[in-house]
């Protein structure tokens, strides 16, 4: 061990003459550790939060979406068919799978007077769970059940907020009526089918619990009177973060405007935008926190300097260099920074695992989107917060430790 880290060693240990200035240490380790360990926990709550919203929104909607104009699909002869545009998009290299789909709104309603207005979405049984999660969300029922509904009635999937709305559970008749017209003996009047309840999912994100159905594809298209079209084609990618990479090489096999795409990045801009700059404004105010834990350690080195005037006469007295003085104080104040850092790391890494673990902390799944508070600790945010927390206690040595270096042994000593 060199004498310089000796020597700050030393003058960290108690001293009986001056309890004061032990206690001011211990404040100023407490102080990097409090700030080191909120920053730890923030970072840990914002990161964990924007990853669970995006795998949410990415189990209901997939990477990209390719909507489809179905007017055209319908009655113009040169427009290709959507199962001749999948098989296009799925030879692109870094597509994974497709799937079509169809959307409409609706109105469903229940024998004992629940109403509800819903966004209905025909799926693909077959490919759907390739791009979807949605299997990984239903609590009742299944997703091959929507094809094995018995008699007249086709089968339905509710979200779980819907299906408490409706006051209806799973094997439950429900009516749906669309907003088009169909024919009957009295004249033009709203279309209304019979559907049974055979799941209900639960994604845990309010607003799509609260409106969303799903039913088969072929269910879909024969209510609507949409033929062999669909609304769109859901596309699965292997990197969701090159989506927008891969939404433009989709644009280069498909016959534009008649199909257009578009990633879920762009679709979801303004709340992912949103949360980094909510993540970012906190990690600056915490970061101004650690670094008024870093004046805790100007103020601390300064007084030391003070009281131990005596002991660097002596040691400039005996040859020790400028130099050396400044490195005894520079190593103290980074003693008490790596400290106090190592005590916020594990503070608040014990912290973010009870949190994460837990869920003591509930949402308004109404407002916040989700019901319980995520976190997730990515190790290179980790780091950056463990070496921003030393690199600003450097920083608060320097003053102190060239303060020290430039005392005249003479003045010191002139009174003892």
């Amino acid at each position: 061990m060199n004498y310089e880290l000796l020597i700050s060693r030393r003058y960290l240990r108690a001293n009986r003459k001056n309890a004061f200035l032990n206690i001011v240490t211990i404040i100023s380790v407490g102080s990097v550790a409090l700030g080191v360990a909120a920053l730890i926990v923030v970072m840990g709550v914002m990161t964990g939060y924007r990853e669970d919203l995006q795998k949410r929104i990415l189990g209901v909607y997939s990477d990209i979406i390719i909507y489809a104009d179905v007017y055209a699909q319908r009655y113009l002869d040169d427009v290709p068919s959507y199962r001749e545009v999948m098989e296009k998009v799925e030879k692109i290299p870094d597509v994974v799978a497709t799937t079509p789909f169809t959307y409409s709104q609706v109105m469903l309603s229940t024998s004992d007077g629940g109403v509800s207005g819903a966004i209905l979405r025909g799926i693909e049984v077959e490919t759907a769970p390739d791009v979807l999660d949605i299997e990984d969300y239903i609590v009742t029922g299944s997703l091959e059940e929507i094809t094995r509904a018995d008699g007249e009635y086709p089968g339905i999937i509710l979200g779980s907020v819907l299906a408490e709305t409706l006051e209806t559970g799973y094997g439950d008749v429900i009516f749906m009526l669309s907003p088009g017209e169909s024919y009957t003996s009295l004249g033009f009047s709203p279309k209304m089918r019979r559907f049974r309840v055979v799941g209900i999912f639960d994604s845990g994100m309010y607003d799509f619990d609260y409106s969303f159905a799903f039913i088969d594809l072929a269910a879909a298209q024969d209510f609507f009177d949409m033929g062999d079209t669909v609304y769109g084609i859901e596309v699965k990618v292997q990197d969701i973060y090159d989506a927008w990479n891969v939404s433009r090489k989709i644009e280069t096999v498909l016959d534009m405007p008649f199909f257009w795409p578009l990633d879920w990045m762009k679709m979801n801009v303004d709340l992912l935008e949103a949360l980094q700059m909510q993540k970012e404004v906190l990690s600056i105010i915490l970061i101004m926190i650690v670094l008024v834990a870093a004046f805790n350690i100007v103020s601390t080195l300064i007084m030391m300097v003070m009281e131990k005037q005596k002991e660097i006469a002596i040691l400039k007295s005996i040859g020790v260099s400028n130099g050396g003085i400044m490195r005894i104080f520079i190593y103290e104040g980074l003693i008490i920074g790596v400290l106090g850092t190592l005590i916020g790391v594990l503070s608040g890494l014990g912290l973010s695992f009870i949190l994460g673990r837990s869920k003591i902390i509930s949402l308004d799944p109404s407002i916040y989107y989700l019901s319980s508070l995520p976190v997730k600790i990515v190790g290179t945010d980790l780091l950056i917060i463990v070496l921003t927390s030393i690199f600003l206690c450097f920083l608060a040595t320097l003053y102190p430790a060239w303060r020290a270096s430039r005392m005249d042994p003479v003045e010191a000593m002139r009174y003892e």
